[in-house]
């Protein structure tokens, strides 16, 4: 038996900063007995649930099913304790797969290591029992599979979304330092915008934040693009169910009306990324796009969600400082009545904005520990 259907808990991994929201998010979509931690929400699911919240949760960038837990000290015993695990009943012979692996407080000093000792407990499995095994896939595998040694104890696991959840499947062309999806969708969700007022991003940049904007007002699942899944591989698994489960999710998409998210870029190569990507999804048409600076704009009255290019985009703290100094000027001047949601990926801008905010939080963009402000212009 394996370790969630003894502790029937599911763990899936979140941004620092997000954990609550996303805990939120799970038990509206089902989950049970919700419990948050630093940057992971754990929780009980029904198989049903369980789908469904792989599916069309938005916040978690990989939910878990965890599949053996022990304490751990070397490697020759996490090879061991792996090679008890039956991954042959997880996959077949003919599939690819890829362990990831973090390692932290523990005599197992690096991730690559650790991640070797699995991958060989579990080719040599394969070998003893078919004289056969399987591939290793590093890029786009049938079976994702996660270690976690922390403190000497190592958990194994199984990736139920095959990969990690914040790559949509809508992004084909990204400019620099891009804003992660997950981000995306959190910055929205804490804007609290559910799509009843006019959303602008003035520099949409390749155009996350308004994908992810269409998504949540047309009830799009965040997976509706993806491929492949790894839920299918567990022994609760019903394809009936998961037929069920899929069409109800996607009969909720609804229509999106025209002009209720608009985006803007001085660069006009942004605005045809942000068209190609947005194409990927139902009722990207409906999405308003233009190339042109914020400063060309002539008022905006509604909800403005936005990641301005800064530092590591600017490669010049001074720039993006000026860049925030008039982007605030802008808001003031044009935008009153509105609600601003602006992610900065270096803290020590804030201050630049020249506004007074409703409140800052701390939320990661990958290594960047940035900040989301609020303002409101009166």
């Amino acid at each position: 038996m394996f370790v969630y259907q003894e502790e029937g808990r599911f763990a899936a991994q979140v941004a620092g900063g997000v954990e609550e929201i996303a805990a939120d998010e799970i038990f509206a979509l089902g989950g049970e007995s919700v419990q948050q931690g630093f940057r992971v929400v754990t929780f009980a699911a029904s198989p049903e649930a369980l789908m469904r919240i792989v599916y069309r949760a938005a916040l978690p960038a990989r939910i878990l099913a965890p599949l053996a837990r022990f304490g751990c000290h070397d490697g020759d015993y996490l090879r061991r304790r792996a090679n008890d695990v039956d991954w042959t009943s997880l996959m077949t012979v003919d599939e690819t797969f890829a362990v990831r692996a973090n390692v932290s407080n523990s005599n197992l000093s690096h991730s690559q290591f650790a991640a070797l000792c699995v991958k060989d407990a579990l080719v040599d499995q394969f070998r003893a029992k078919m004289k056969r095994r399987p591939s290793v896939e590093k890029i786009d595998p049938d079976v994702w599979i996660h270690v976690h040694v922390d403190n000497d104890r190592a958990t194994l696991a199984l990736d139920l979304g095959c990969g990690a959840l914040h790559r949509r499947g809508y992004r084909r062309q990204a400019l620099e330092a891009p804003l992660t999806e997950t981000l995306a969708a959190a910055m929205l969700r804490l804007s609290d915008w559910k799509g009843e007022r006019p959303l602008l991003d003035p520099m949409c940049g390749a155009g996350t934040i308004l994908a992810e904007a269409l998504m949540l007002a047309g009830e799009i699942p965040s997976a509706f693009l993806r491929k492949r899944f790894g839920f299918p591989r567990l022994p609760e698994f019903s394809e009936e169910e998961w037929t069920r489960v899929r069409g109800e999710e996607d009969a909720r998409i609804k229509r999106v009306d025209q002009g209720l998210i608009t985006g803007s870029d001085r660069d006009p190569e942004a605005i045809k990324a942000s068209e190609r990507n947005l194409a990927h999804l139902p009722g990207s048409v409906r999405v308003d796009l233009k190339a042109q600076p914020f400063q060309s704009i002539e008022a905006f009255e509604g909800v403005i969600v936005t990641n301005p290019p800064y530092g590591v985009r600017l490669g010049d703290r001074d720039q993006a400082a000026k860049l925030l100094k008039e982007f605030g000027d802008f808001l003031k001047q044009k935008c009153r009545g509105s609600e601003a949601y602006i992610y900065v990926g270096d803290k020590e801008l804030v201050k630049s904005i020249g506004l007074k905010t409703s409140w800052k939080k701390p939320l990661r963009n990958g290594a960047l520990d940035g900040r989301l402000m609020k303002l409101e212009l009166y």
